[in-house]
């Protein structure tokens, strides 16, 4: 049976493990593998990572960290970053990462998904579409880092996706990154408007509840969290964790726990 997944998402630079705020300032807390090694233990439903400078730099995709990455995960990998054509999307699936993220070289040529879906199937491509909103409320689409402002409406360019052929949309918040606030809602419902793919949903996770919310409101989705399972309390100490089974469980399936409980 499909579930909700709560997904830990990773950010690299240089080969450091990084977390920002607004897509700013990116904060070094750690080894990337040492973080897997942990979430490998705590065993998470899924793992995204992105190297958040790769495309803003006009860099290939690292094969050899993705390589020493995949080695060590135990769980399905998504890895973001760099990613121009079909061939290195393929060689990354040969690593042993099961999906693979594309956004900026989408926003440039929609047909990439569709040469990346017929190399590595529909079910690995994974298109991001980062959002930031206007002073007045409106939505925009980014690129290269969230410095660059796309022409393209965001939600068009969702539904171009789907099109094209990948099979997952992650909608990630710009303006909640890092803010450990809450999810935009809003945002996620618009792109579930949208498009008829399962939609994972970043930036803003501070609580547990802010996840039981989304998964809530959404039904499947994917819960994608990333300063929330790497600090802990209003001082960031860095502390890798992850919910555990009774929770995930209350989380995921509210109504089968209380009926348990009530038991």
């Amino acid at each position: 049976m499909l579930r909700s997944r709560i997904i830990p998402c990773l950010l690299i630079d240089n080969r450091g493990l990084v977390k920002t705020v607004g897509f700013k300032d990116p904060k070094y807390v750690g080894d990337p593998l040492n973080a897997v090694r942990i979430f490998n233990e705590k065993e998470v439903d899924e793992l995204v990572v992105l190297d958040i400078r790769a495309s803003a730099e006009k860099r290939e995709p690292d094969f050899k960290m993705i390589e020493n990455l995949a080695a060590e995960c135990r769980m399905p990998l998504c890895y973001g970053g760099g990613i121009t054509n079909a061939d290195q999307a393929k060689r990354i699936v040969s690593l042993g990462v099961e999906k693979v993220a594309i956004s900026s070289a989408v926003v440039r040529d929609s047909t990439l998904v569709t040469r990346v879906a017929e190399a590595v199937g529909r079910q690995s491509v994974v298109v991001v579409v980062d959002v930031k909103r206007s002073m007045f409320g409106r939505y925009a689409l980014f690129t290269g880092n969230g410095k660059v402002k796309s022409k393209q409406d965001p939600f068009d360019f969702a539904l171009l996706a789907q099109q094209a052929g990948a099979g997952e949309i992650v909608v990630n918040s710009i303006d909640n990154d890092g803010t450990m606030a809450g999810y935009d809602l809003k945002l996620a419902q618009r792109m579930r408007e949208i498009v008829d793919l399962p939609i994972t949903v970043l930036g803003g996770a501070g609580k547990l509840t802010d996840i039981a919310s989304l998964v809530q409101r959404f039904g499947l989705v994917g819960a994608a969290c990333g300063s929330f399972f790497v600090f802990k309390g209003k001082y960031r100490a860095v502390l890798i964790s992850y919910p555990t089974a009774q929770q995930k469980e209350e989380i995921l399936n509210p109504v089968a726990s209380a009926t348990t409980a009530a038991a």
